[in-house]
């Protein structure tokens, strides 16, 4: 078997968006691929014929990304396949097209297209959709113009794209860009009269929304100079045009909301007790009155983190009388079901991740990562589960694959969960290098299953260990808790697993570790060149260094950095200050990769570049990769080639400083 290189997560297949067909005889999904000669990602739908048990390749050209089916055999997906329509896009009119494509093959062919740049799109009935677009308060409606009078609309956006003008927060979003009175605005459309009317106003901006029979539900918010973090319930009549609000605007942070038969449900957290990161509770509205259903203490949706996903699909459903959900639950990620009267079921469970699935009657079908194995698709009918795709089986067989090994510790009477990775074609009696990983959120959680990054880590010859202190997601909400802590228990936890893995393997040499993060972990890097120099050299990934900076630059700094902060730059300055890497950065002797994207508005590139001119100024070695057109995204999504130049920096900084 050969050892796994840096580059070979660009033959990797993602799956994404598996959705059955409404007959459940078919289930269709994407696969998407790295593309290094455009150095971008191709995507391409499959089908499942769940009678045949045989998958096939449905698309080609590489650019279906996302798909809704309209029929049992009949499928439509967004793509700009005219080169007329490419050209408008290009000069900056907004303009979605979608393709219609049967699963039995043949050329797909335009359905529709709408002037809207439309995020995502849902059926109603032969006619109808809800569909959720990108609307722009200050932006040109091309739809009302003639042709002579769209070339100087093209003229004035070539004219006006050197200005961004702001007048509320957030300003902008990580991934998305400038958003500045700009909202995800909801439209029903009619195909036969090529016609969206928009259901919400041009200040709301949609959550999320699902639509049956002649009405659509949704959660959403609206703002005009700040955007607060609750939203409400609201239910569209389709016939009358009735819009009711059915659940206040200023009581839940809800992040799903479905019909459960006649009834609604949601989950929602009204953050009283745990702030921002509290976890949701499922409610259900019957005749317009709003119950509990049952107290969570688990984030319905969450996964454990890996490197190699793309692309989106469901992880939370209602189907028939339950919803059920992802959760990540201590290292893996589970699938349960809650049913309408708060009893909760495991549905699938075991080492791994569930990252996607759908449901019929007899069976679910999910795709995720077991033991070490990269994404497949996997049926399950009642306790017997069958993989029934093989997109990766050749990285499985032909590649070194290390194994991570569980090793938990007990701090301050706490449970901490971690693991470790040996070094490739490890030897008892040989010495290694070590690097300390730690995952972003602090919700975030760490588990045993495929990490790039690590295994390549692990295949250029170090130690690799990574645990979940406190602050992480999967434990609960006492356990996530480190509002106002930030740098002291998760630090704690942090170290005391270090010093557990240096005396379970004696093989590490102590002289020759590293420790590196991104996002939380970015700043616990920081902070831990800043408080220990047991570390050999560090790689902050977009990093946190001072929370008063973050607090005004960042797409989630007014809110986020107030709560999990516990202050402001105006209350209680010092603490946010003491809470701040850069205090400490007169202290670091570490030699310090940081690795930051121009385009990550939530964890900013100014928040590296502070960090790196301290250490600078002090005189300690730091060198800052920066890389144009990514955003906080970078090792999970970025474009294939910035992806190989990240993982390089890395390699090439451990290696002079470990090795």
């Amino acid at each position: 078997m050969e050892n796994l290189k840096l580059t070979d997560f660009l033959g990797y297949s993602f799956i994404s968006e598996l959705k059955f067909s409404p007959d459940k005889k078919h289930a269709a999904f994407v696969v998407s691929k790295c593309n290094t000669d455009e150095n971008k990602y191709n995507s391409f739908i499959y089908i499942y014929d769940k009678n045949k048990k045989n998958i096939r390749q449905l698309t080609y050209v590489g650019d279906s990304k996302s798909f809704i089916w309209i029929s049992n055999e009949d499928l439509i997906f967004p793509a700009l396949r005219n080169s007329g329509d490419k050209k408008k896009a290009e000069n900056g009119e907004r303009i979605t097209a979608y393709q219609k494509i049967n699963i039995h093959g043949g050329e797909a062919g335009e359905f529709f297209k709408v002037p809207f740049a439309v995020n995502s799109i849902t059926l109603i009935d032969e006619d109808k959709f809800a569909m959720v677009c990108k609307y722009d308060h200050n932006g040109i409606d091309f739809a009302t113009l003639i042709d002579t009078e769209k070339a100087k609309a093209y003229e004035q956006i070539k004219e006006e794209k050197d200005y961004e003008v702001f007048d509320e927060i957030p300003f902008w979003r990580n991934g998305i860009g400038f958003t500045n009175k700009k909202r995800n605005r909801l439209y029903l459309y009619s195909k036969s009269e090529n016609k969206a009317v928009p259901i919400t106003d041009e200040y709301t901006n949609i959550i999320t929304y699902k639509a049956q029979k002649d009405v659509i539900v949704f959660s959403a918010n609206r703002f005009t100079d700040k955007q607060g973090s609750t939203s409400g319930v609201y239910l569209y009549h389709i016939q009358s045009q009735l819009l009711e609000n059915l659940v206040k605007d200023d009581l839940y942070n809800i992040e799903f909301v479905d019909f459960l038969q006649d009834d609604i449900v949601f989950f929602g957290s009204d953050m009283s007790k745990y702030g921002l990161g509290q976890n949701m509770h499922f409610y259900l509205i019957q005749d317009h009155r709003i119950s509990l259903l049952h107290e969570m203490d688990e984030h319905p949706g969450s996964i454990v983190g890996s490197d190699c996903r793309y692309g989106s699909g469901t992880q939370i459903k209602a189907y028939k009388d339950s919803v059920y959900y992802t959760v990540a639950e201590h290292t893996d990620t589970l699938l349960k079901r809650i049913s309408r009267d708060g009893a909760v079921e495991i549905m699938i469970q075991g080492e791994g991740s569930t990252d996607g699935f759908d449901l019929c009657d007899d069976e679910i079908l999910y795709y995720g990562m077991r033991g070490s194995k990269l994404q497949e698709i996997y049926t399950v009918k009642g306790h017997a589960e069958t993989q029934i795709t093989s997109l990766n089986q050749s990285i499985v067989e032909n590649k070194k694959i290390l194994i991570p090994q569980r090793l938990n510790i007990i701090n301050d009477d706490t449970l901490i969960e971690g693991f470790v990775l040996k070094p490739v074609d490890y030897e008892e009696k040989k010495s290694y290098p070590a690097i300390l990983m730690i995952h972003g959120g602090p919700r975030g959680t760490f588990g045993s299953v495929f990490f790039h990054e690590m295994q390549v880590l692990a295949n250029e010859g170090y130690f690799v260990f990574y645990c979940n202190p406190r602050g992480s997601d999967g434990r609960g909400n006492e356990f996530a808790d480190i509002r106002g802590k930030y740098g002291t228990i998760d630090y704690d936890d942090l170290m005391r697993f270090t010093d557990a893995v240096l005396a379970e393997y004696p093989q590490i040499d102590v002289k020759r570790l590293g420790v590196a993060g991104g996002s939380y972990g970015g700043f616990m890097t920081n902070w831990i060149i800043g408080h220990t120099n047991r570390f050999q050299c560090a790689v902050s990934q977009r990093s946190i260094s001072n929370w008063s900076s973050k607090f005004g630059t960042t797409d989630i700094g007014y809110s986020f950095n107030a709560d999990q902060q516990a202050s402001t730059p105006w209350d209680k300055p010092e603490k946010m200050w003491w809470h701040s890497p850069l205090k400490y950065a007169e202290n670091v002797k570490t030699p310090t990769l940081f690795l930051h994207s121009d385009e990550d508005y939530r964890c900013s590139l100014g928040e590296g570049i502070q960090m790196f001119t301290a250490l600078k100024y002090f005189g300690i070695e730091a060198r800052l990769c920066m890389f144009k057109g990514e955003n906080h995204e970078l090792s999970r999504s970025g474009k294939p080639k910035h992806r190989v130049r990240r993982l390089t920096e890395m390699n090439d900084w451990f290696a002079k400083h470990l090795k």
